[in-house]
């Protein structure tokens, strides 16, 4: 199944799996659709496309740790455009969970393949993170996450379907191909989507992107429960580095005497 078949299909899906849930469907006021609109753009179908696009180009492993720099532009976009900073020890808590994940990731890193053109795409996507997750935070505690990312992914879907559409009758795809687009686009994308943003609008676009950095830690979890995979002590290390890096973002910060 092509790239550009993949992006559409896990939007689409996304869009439909949440507007089965009632929440998702109320009504959302005529000012809030260019933010929302923004979303679906540089934050569902911009990133779907160039993940999709980029690993044709580089390793899973170089993808997962480029995607781990999302709480990064999160902060980043959070201080340059909506002038919001945490605070000292958030930020201390952001880097120490980047360089927790980079350790975990070595193993699978050295050695491993990456075009520079595939990086680049990978970047853009993390921007695009960047930019949403800071986005979806007044619209979140507003209208709810469901209401918000299922319009954001229907949206999505509408930009990438004159190229999606096309290449998703063309393509011939394997049973196995289909049931890992669904989950993809259901479970992965639809319904993690509302979650995250769920956390964003509660916690804070910083504070809610923290949980990126728990996915090589489920990843390795995974890896030794169905694949039968070792753990490497370098792993162990940046699993705790990690979750010494979510306690410290999440301590609250102590005011200024």
């Amino acid at each position: 199944m092509s790239a550009p078949a993949v992006a559409f299909l896990r939007v689409a899906l996304g869009a439909v799996a949440l507007a089965s849930y009632p929440p998702a469907r109320q009504r959302v006021r005529r000012d809030a659709w260019p933010a929302i609109a923004l979303i679906g753009i540089v934050g569902n179908a911009g990133p779907a496309l160039l993940f999709a696009v980029a690993q044709q180009r580089v390793e899973s492993s170089v993808a997962g740790m480029i995607n781990a720099a999302t709480p990064l532009t999160v902060l980043l976009v959070s201080i340059a455009l909506l002038r919001r900073s945490p605070g000292p020890l958030q930020v201390k808590g952001l880097l120490i969970g980047f360089l927790g994940v980079g350790l975990m990731a070595t193993p699978s890193v050295i050695g491993a393949d990456a075009q520079p053109v595939g990086v680049l795409l990978l970047l853009l996507a993390v921007i695009g993170y960047g930019l949403s997750n800071n986005l979806v935070v007044p619209l979140q505690q507003a209208y709810g996450a469901p209401a918000v990312i299922m319009r954001s992914l229907l949206l999505g879907a509408i930009v990438l379907a004159p190229w999606g559409v096309s290449e998703t009758l063309s393509s011939q795809p394997s049973a196995r191909s289909i049931v890992a687009v669904a989950i993809l686009g259901v479970i992965g994308t639809g319904v993690a989507l509302a979650l995250a943003a769920s956390l964003a609008g509660r916690t804070g676009a910083s504070r809610g992107a923290l949980v990126t950095y728990l996915v090589p830690i489920v990843a390795i979890v995974l890896g030794v429960i169905f694949r039968n995979e070792t753990i490497e002590a370098i792993e162990i290390a940046g699993t705790i580095v990690v979750l010494a890096g979510a306690y410290l973002t999440t301590r609250p910060q102590r005011p200024v005497s």
